[in-house]
Order: structure tokens, then sequence, then C-alpha cells
């Protein structure tokens, strides 16, 4: 039965070039606002720092999940209330793991119970016997396997770059569980220039011999996140290296790079997935993203599921959502059905 799940996924990733391309028209900056600025004013959840618990801490769980190469297990951090009806899914993009969103989860946990975890290959996960399996279809398959687990019969979305195209994936499938949905800057068109730049230090064997040294790295690979603070930046560090002897490495299988290098660095259209999506979305895109253009995100607003657009100022690929003014637009979309 996984089995032909995960093929059924699979054919709907695969490319359709006999498909028209849409023409990107106009969509006014005024329209757009003034769309985001009324619907603010339908709902007042509670303030936002009236609810994080900075001391709150996560239970750290595991699921055994299938594959064509044989067994693993997932890893995923759950924050809030066990017995919580109401989930709350966060998916880290494709370098980084669950521990993105520690900042997020304590705000939500008030309302959810949040569940974050590190796709195959990452953080505390198994890695992959078959590298090649390191795409899409496979982390669809293992996120319904985690469903079970949690027993969530209904789920919101919050996925960023990777964890937004897994989200589409599962929103796209018929009788999914996802009734709300927040793409953090990605779409249904994915720029071939973003996907060369993240190649060029995608798996790399690098080695650092102090977590300041490694810090400086994350710092330049990840300035497109915008500014942070000193604690937000050795956060973002800490949570993606290991310690390896007197060593830093990066907390990933480098091998997560074999399928992503060999598939051509080109403008990759998913509009079809994208188009299937019933639940309310909210768009979110970095204003100098090179992933999820300006063209894209519009057109997002347009068909589909008709998204809600946000564009965060003076950030690029893409937002941390670790600053509480970025927190409280996810906060508010979420609460307000």
């Amino acid at each position: 039965m996984a089995m032909s799940l995960l093929q059924k996924i699979t054919s709907w990733f695969k490319s359709t070039p006999d498909e028209p391309i849409t023409q990107v028209g106009e969509l006014s900056e005024s329209s757009v606002s003034a769309s985001r600025d009324a619907s603010l004013t339908e709902a007042k959840p509670p303030p936002l720092q009236a609810v994080i618990t900075p001391a709150l801490q996560p239970r750290l769980e595991k699921v055994q999940c299938m594959t064509p190469a044989g067994l693993h297990r997932i890893a995923y951090k759950e924050w809030g209330d066990p017995d919580n009806p109401k989930v709350l899914m966060c998916v880290h993009g494709l370098s980084r793991i669950s521990g993105d969103w520690d900042d997020v989860a304590r705000a939500m946990a008030d309302q959810y119970r949040v569940i974050c975890p590190d796709i195959a290959g990452r953080g505390r996960s198994d890695w992959l016997r078959d590298p090649m399996l390191y795409q899409v279809p496979m982390y669809v398959s293992d996120m319904v396997t985690l469903f079970a687990r949690a027993n969530a019969k209904t789920v919101h979305w919050f996925g960023t770059s990777m964890g937004g195209l897994i989200g589409m994936g599962l929103a796209s499938l018929p009788e999914n569980p996802i009734e709300r949905l927040i793409l953090n800057d990605v779409g249904p068109l994915i720029s071939g220039v973003a996907l060369a730049r993240i190649g060029e230090y995608l798996g790399q064997p690098i080695r650092f011999p102090t977590i300041e040294a490694a810090e400086q790295y994350i710092r330049q690979i990840s300035a497109p996140f915008g500014p942070h603070t000193d604690a937000q930046w050795r956060h973002l560090t800490e949570v993606v290296m290991k310690k390896d002897g007197e060593e830093w490495i990066t907390h990933y299988d480098p091998a997560i790079a074999i399928p992503f290098k060999k598939a051509p660095a080109v403008d990759t259209a998913l509009w079809y997935v994208y188009d299937a999506i019933r639940c309310p979305t909210m768009a979110v895109r970095g204003e100098f993203s090179d992933l999820l253009t300006v063209a894209t995100h519009e057109e997002m607003a347009r068909r589909g599921p008709k998204a809600e657009l946000v564009t965060i100022k003076g950030v690029g690929h893409a937002p941390t959502f670790m600053h509480p003014e970025q927190i409280a637009i996810a906060r508010e979309f979420l609460l307000r059905a």
C-alpha cells in the first residue's frame, strides 16, 4: 500500500512539458496590501508575547518509515499538549533541521500540538540507503506515516522552501488532512538560478575547528536570511552542526546533494500541483528572494487556492520566522479559521 501511494505522489511531480505556460499579468501592490489588511481585521488572536513560554521544551520522538530500499526512522520534536487534536506541522528547508522552528513552536504551543520533523538524512533522522530517494515524493510518504503516528485527523502546515514543496504535494492530494497551508518563500515555479546557487554549497565535505568558525560559514551562506542577533545566528549554526571528534561538521547526509545536483538547474514548474490545492493558503516571500520571483508570487494569488500574499521586507531566501513580527503574521493566519 505504501508503494502505491509513493508511486501516485511521484506521478504528480513528474514534469509536464505539454502543459501550457500561463502568462503572468499585473497585480498591483495596493490590491495585495488592501486584501491582506482587510483580512487582518477579521480575528484577533491572543497577543504573541503573552503566550510565548521561553522555558518550554519539546518531546523528542521517532517514527519508523519505509522506502523501497528498506526501513528508516524519522525524528521529530513535539511541543505543547500531547493530547491536543489541533496539529501544526512545521517543516524545514533543504539543508536545515527541526531546530529552526523552536521560536515558532514556543509561540504556537498554547494553541497547537506543534510537530517539527527532521526530514530523512537531516538532524536525528536516519540516512537513506539509496541517496536517489532524497526527493520530495519520498518525503511526502514519510509525512503521511508521521500523520498516522501523531493521530492527526487534520493538520495546519507551515513549510519553508523544501518544507513548502512537501506541503504542496500533500495538500494537492485528494482526501488530504491539511486545512491551512503556509508556503514560506517557495512556489509552483522554482528559479533555476536559485537552484544553482544552493547547489554550490550543498553536500560539501566541510569541517570547522570551532563552532565560531562554523558560525561564520553559516552567516555567509545564509546571508539572505536577513538581519539576526548574535544569539540567533549562534542558534541557526548550532542546530545544523554536530561535533565530530574535535571538529564541527554539517548535521546532514552529504548524499542529499546527489539527486539535487543530478537534476538540471533550470526553472521547474509545478503549477498542476498548486492548482489542485483547496485549503486556505498564505504565500510568504522574502523581498529579495531568488527562489520565488515576484511574478510567480503574484500569480499564486490568481489561481489554485488563490493564496494570500505576504512579503517580508529586507530578506531574501528565506524568512526564518525567528522574529516576533514575522511569527505574528503566521499566527494570525493560522488562528483565523
